[in-house]
């Protein structure tokens, strides 16, 4: 067997559902990357986690520096409860994302909580971490980062669709004869779906039941499809506070019953996953909590009859993010190339992410 690399990935979204984490065996054959996820397994936020968490982008100073210690201890805690529970052994190292609690690149700023240099100490493994930093500082988005692990690890599909608290789709483009990797985030998903559902008690909308009921109103969709962004061109990236400056004040424009509002939302989310797509698209993998909203899924393939919507089983569409975040660490660890400049708007590529050691 070819020498493998045994990495623990995490990542945790703007959804706010929960800390992924994933054990994965990383190994080369035929100079391609080949993996295997040995352990996954996602947990909770408490409700007071996740208020902290969404309360997180209005602190500063010593309440942020709190929050960010706390994070990381809960952090660590939760991948030594990991490592125990899975009797996981012989880890070369922890690769983690932590949570991204601010987001403006426009600004030069991305702050990841939980990626604490405590972590190395109290798990006593080395840890690669804060991958976003390093590329607004060289001038871009800080986002998307996953591209790089749909190029050398799903290579065959035509496309790479995340559905997560926000979309994100990459693709291999061809300019003047030359091979390039574009990705985008596509608009919001599970962030706003799961705050529109959240009166009726529900923490999300199972396989979109509610939305299924609902009408489309359509001076609401058209509203939200003219938002600017849609027509932005690549790089580009979305975070929580587009959401409060522009696509919540519409939403509140509309006095509609939820149903309504999940069902235009749905609605605007596959027009504008769809016209995303490659135009000669004939496969695309789809993964992340969203795949499981069927509603969506039916409304995304109306829109894109042409093309092959791939769900891959439970563990890969739950845990790709956390694998993808294993394998940047992997490629960092190396001092390869883990941003793409044609991704993120960076002045050049580069290998991202602190490296603390216990």
């Amino acid at each position: 067997m070819a020498p493998s690399i045994r990495v623990i990935g995490m990542m945790s979204g703007t959804s706010l559902d929960g800390m992924d984490l994933a054990c994965v065996r990383f190994w080369q054959q035929n100079d391609r990357w080949q993996f295997a996820i040995e352990a996954a397994d996602s947990q909770p936020y408490s409700t007071q986690w996740v208020e902290r968490l969404r309360n997180g982008l209005h602190t500063e100073g010593h309440e942020l520096d709190t929050l960010d210690l706390d994070f990381s201890l809960l952090v660590a805690e939760r991948i030594q409860a990991f490592i125990a529970q899975f009797e996981l052994s012989n880890v070369d190292f922890v690769s983690s994302h932590g949570h991204t609690l601010k987001h403006r690149p426009q600004e030069g700023y991305t702050l990841q909580i939980g990626n604490r240099p405590l972590l190395a100490g109290r798990l006593q493994l080395p840890v690669v971490c804060d991958f976003r930093v390093q590329d607004v500082a060289f001038g871009g988005q800080g986002a998307p980062l996953v591209p790089i692990g749909d190029r050398l690890l799903f290579g065959t599909y035509d496309a790479c669709l995340n559905l997560g608290g926000f979309s994100n789709i990459s693709f291999e483009t061809n300019q003047n004869a030359q091979k390039r990797r574009l990705a985008f985030d596509c608009s919001p998903v599970n962030t706003v779906l799961n705050t529109l559902i959240a009166p009726l008690g529900l923490p999300y909308d199972n396989g979109g039941n509610v939305a299924r009921q609902g009408k489309v109103h359509a001076d609401l969709l058209t509203a939200l499809n003219q938002l600017p962004y849609y027509q932005q061109g690549a790089p580009k990236s979305l975070g929580v506070e587009w959401l409060n400056q522009a696509f919540y004040p519409i939403l509140a424009r509309f006095l509609l019953s939820i149903p309504d509002q999940l069902a235009t939302v749905v609605e605007h989310i596959a027009q504008q996953i769809a016209a995303t797509f490659p135009i000669d698209a004939k496969c695309v993998l789809v993964t992340g909590g969203g795949a499981y909203h069927q509603y969506l899924m039916e409304r995304m393939q109306a829109h894109a009859p042409n093309t092959k919507l791939h769900v891959p089983d439970n563990q890969l569409l739950e845990f790709k993010e956390a694998l993808i975040f294993a394998f940047l660490g992997l490629l960092r660890w190396q001092n390869q190339i883990n941003v793409l400049a044609s991704v993120t708007g960076a002045s050049h590529e580069h290998s991202s992410g602190q490296i603390y050691l216990p």
